[in-house]
């Protein structure tokens, strides 16, 4: 068991931390006694919440503040994985979407969105996996998302992101286990986070029971780390969803996505 043995010291290191499933990945493992290593942008909210994280349950809290979508970035926690007190949990939780589709885009904008949500996951899973496997010990879970499973946001370039977050946990998951390390995808649905309004994309109309709790989220994804699972589906509803985007016939799909940041009238193009 990778994250289990009582003689270890568990240490886990979690991107995006301040907000959303980072958060509640970060609060669930301070209450279970890990000490942490915490990277966001914000160097104010994440001393802020070191410091309550440190008061509450005391244990060690590193931060790091530090842009993803930068090469620098990047190689600061790469540096981080790679040296110090053994990282044996890595959460790969920071990304973004975009309010916009893909003609309205920009290249700068597109290109940000790959660095952070495939480029810096790439780089911190190699960083993170080569000290594991040498150990034979520890684990990754790469938050990716139901809508890598399909193409339901015509014009959107996010799920493409997160089809190749999913992919790449499941193919590099594979390669590593027999050398005693996990890789997940963790694939949630609807959370109840900041994240759609750091993109400014309107969630009114979206039904109240299609949302799941981010606590909920980590409490499963944890389950299934522990379950040896590759892909974590939280909540029976989305895997219903997913069993229904793996299935489904494509022309069927493209035609009930409607996804409104994806669509274009003919007068704007």
């Amino acid at each position: 068991m990778p994250l289990d043995p009582a003689t270890a010291e568990r240490r886990a290191l979690i991107t995006g931390a301040t907000a959303g499933i980072g958060a509640a990945f970060t609060r669930r493992l301070a209450a279970d006694g890990w000490h942490l290593v915490l990277v966001a942008r914000d160097a104010t909210r994440l001393s802020d919440l070191a410091a309550e994280l440190g008061s509450a349950y005391g244990n060690e809290v590193e931060t790091i503040p530090a842009d993803l979508s930068t090469d620098d970035g990047c190689a600061l926690v790469e540096r981080r994985l790679t040296a110090g007190s053994p990282v044996r949990l890595l959460v790969n939780n920071a990304g973004i979407s975009l309010n916009k589709p893909f003609l309205r885009s920009t290249a700068e904008d597109e290109a940000r969105l790959l660095r952070l949500n495939v480029h810096a996951v790439m780089r911190l899973t190699l960083a993170a996996l080569r000290p594991m496997t040498e150990r034979r010990n520890g684990a990754v879970i790469n938050v990716s998302s139901v809508a890598g499973f399909g193409t339901v946001m015509p014009g959107s370039t996010y799920s493409a992101s997160k089809a190749w977050v999913t992919n790449f946990s499941e193919s590099v998951g594979q390669s590593v286990r027999p050398l005693g390390v996990r890789v997940m995808a963790l694939c949630p649905g609807y959370t109840r986070t900041e994240f759609h309004q750091r993109a400014g994309i309107n969630m009114t109309k979206t039904p109240e029971w299609l949302w799941l709790r981010a606590e909920d989220v980590v409490d499963e994804a944890l389950r299934d780390l522990r379950k040896g699972k590759m892909v974590s589906v939280p909540a029976w509803k989305y895997k219903v969803a997913v069993a229904g985007l793996r299935h489904t016939p494509r022309w069927l799909l493209q035609a009930v996505a409607r996804d409104t940041r994806g669509r274009i009238g003919r007068d704007e193009h």
